[in-house]
C-alpha cells in the first residue's frame, strides 16, 4: 500500500468490512463500513484506489452518496481513473447519475487517455451515455493515443442504441482515428459472432442513412466493403453495394473485396461467406482469372458453393486432375454430388441452360441488377440468373 499527500486529500473513512463484501461480491450494507478507518490497494498493480472508486466500480449508489455527503473528493483519480471512469466502466448509470450531480468531471482523461464517454462500451450503459451528455461531455472528443471518438467505441462494439443517440447530439461520421477510421470502418473491421451478424448490420444501416460515406479508405486503403467482407458480413456487403460502394476497388496491397471474401472463407464458415461472393459477382466484382481458380479450390473447398458461385460465372473452365488432388477426400464424401459435377467438367461442356445464362449476364455486365429489377421475369429465372444455390453445377 502506497500512502501519500493525495491520501490526505481524499476521505478516509471506514471501509474494512466493504472490502471484505466487496472481494466477495456480497452486498454491501453503509452501517458495516462506519467505525473503522482505512484505505486500501485493489492490486500491487493499481497505484491506489479510494472507497469512492470502489463503490462506483461495484455500483453501490448507497454507500457512494455517504461518501459524497462527507466529502469525498469527486474527481480524485489515484490510480489514473476517476471514480466516474470506474462507474462507466461498470454500466452503473446510477452511480454515474451521483457523481454527476456532485461535480465530476464528464471530461476528466484517464491516464490511458480515456474519457468517461469511451469507456461506455456495453449495450447496458446506453443510460451512462445519456447522462454524460446532459451534463457536458464533448460528443466529438478523441481518445489521446487511438484518436477515437465515442461513436468509433459505440460502432466498433455493435451499439445501436448508443450509435443513434451520439448522432442526434451531433457526432462526427467521418471522423478519423488514428488508422484513418471512419466510424464505419470501425464498425466494418469489427470480429464478430453470427448471432451478433444483424446487430452490427444496423449499425452500419444507421451511419449510411446519416451519410456516411461508404467509400471512406483508411491509411492502408481499406474500404468498407474491404473490411466488411473480411468478416463475411453479406448484410452489410449488400448494404453498402446498395450505397454506391465501389465493388472492384482495390486496397493498399492489390485485393478487391472478392479476393478478400476468398482468403477469408474457410476461416468463416458459420458467416456463410458464399452468400458474399454471390453479392459481389452479382453487382459486378471482376471475376478471378481463371488460372487462379485452382488456387482458389485449395484454400476454399470446405465452402462449395462460393465455388459454385464462381463456376457459374464462366461458361468454360479447363479442369484437370490438378483439380481432383486439390481437395481432400473428406471433403469430396462430405459434399459428394458438387463435386463429381465438378470433376466431371474435364469430359463434359456446361448445359446450354447455364450458356445461355453466361451470356445474358456478360451483356448486361455492370448493369445486372437494375436491369433485372425492371423486367417481370418468373421468379425461378430470376434466382437462376443471379446464381441461386444448386449445390451441383450442370
Amino acid at each position: 500500500m502506497r500512502w501519500g499527500g493525495a491520501l490526505r486529500a481524499s476521505l478516509l473513512l471506514p471501509f474494512h468490512a466493504l472490502h471484505r463484501a466487496w472481494a466477495a461480491g456480497g452486498e454491501v450494507r453503509t452501517k458495516d463500513a462506519l467505525g473503522y478507518q482505512g484505505l486500501w490497494s485493489l492490486s500491487y498493480e493499481q497505484e491506489l484506489t479510494t472507497p469512492l472508486h470502489i463503490t462506483a466500480s461495484r455500483g453501490y449508489t448507497d454507500c457512494l452518496q455517504l461518501l459524497l455527503l462527507r466529502g469525498a473528493a469527486v474527481n480524485f483519480a489515484p490510480g489514473g481513473k476517476t471514480a466516474l471512469h470506474e462507474a462507466c466502466v461498470a454500466a452503473s448509470a446510477d452511480c454515474v447519475r451521483l457523481l454527476l450531480s456532485f461535480g465530476a468531471d464528464p471530461e476528466a482523461v484517464s491516464e490511458d487517455g480515456y474519457k468517461p464517454l469511451h469507456l461506455c462500451k456495453s449495450p447496458d450503459s446506453i443510460k451512462c451515455v445519456q447522462q454524460l451528455l446532459k451534463h457536458g461531455a464533448h460528443v466529438n472528443s478523441q481518445t489521446e493515443e487511438e484518436e477515437d471518438t465515442a461513436l468509433h467505441v459505440a460502432a466498433r462494439h455493435g451499439l445501436t442504441d448508443h450509435v443513434q443517440l451520439l448522432l442526434q447530439h451531433g457526432a462526427e461520421l467521418e471522423a478519423r482515428n488514428e488508422e484513418g477510421q471512419t466510424p464505419l470502418n470501425a464498425a466494418c473491421a469489427q470480429p464478430h459472432s453470427p448471432q451478433d451478424t444483424e446487430r452490427y448490420y444496423r449499425v452500419c444501416q444507421l451511419l449510411v442513412e446519416s451519410g456516411a460515406s461508404v467509400n471512406a479508405a483508411d491509411r492502408d486503403h481499406q474500404h468498407p466493403l474491404h473490411l466488411a467482407c473480411k468478416n463475411a458480413n453479406a448484410q452489410i456487403v449488400e448494404l453498402l453495394l446498395a450505397q454506391g460502394a465501389n465493388v472492384n476497388i482495390m486496397n493498399y496491397s492489390g485485393n478487391t473485396a472478392l479476393h478478400n471474401i476468398l482468403q477469408a472463407a474457410a476461416y468463416k464458415l458459420e458467416h456463410h461467406p458464399e452468400l458474399v461472393v454471390r453479392t459481389l459477382l452479382n453487382y459486378g466484382a471482376i471475376r478471378i482469372w481463371p488460372g487462379s481458380l485452382l488456387k482458389v479450390l485449395r484454400y476454399c473447398n470446405a465452402c462449395p458453393r462460393a465455388i459454385e458461385a464462381l463456376m457459374n460465372c464462366y461458361d468454360h473452365v479447363r479442369v484437370s486432375e490438378e483439380w481432383l488432388s486439390a481437395v481432400p477426400a473428406e471433403v469430396v464424401q462430405k459434399y459428394p454430388r458438387f463435386y463429381q459435377s465438378l470433376f466431371s467438367l474435364e469430359q463434359r461442356p456446361r448445359s446450354l441452360q447455364h450458356l445461355a445464362r453466361c451470356a445474358l449476364r456478360a451483356f448486361l455486365e455492370g448493369r445486372l441488377l437494375p436491369v433485372l429489377s425492371q423486367l417481370h421475369l418468373p421468379s425461378a429465372l430470376h434466382r437462376f440468373l443471379l446464381l441461386s444455390f444448386e449445390d451441383v453445377l450442370y
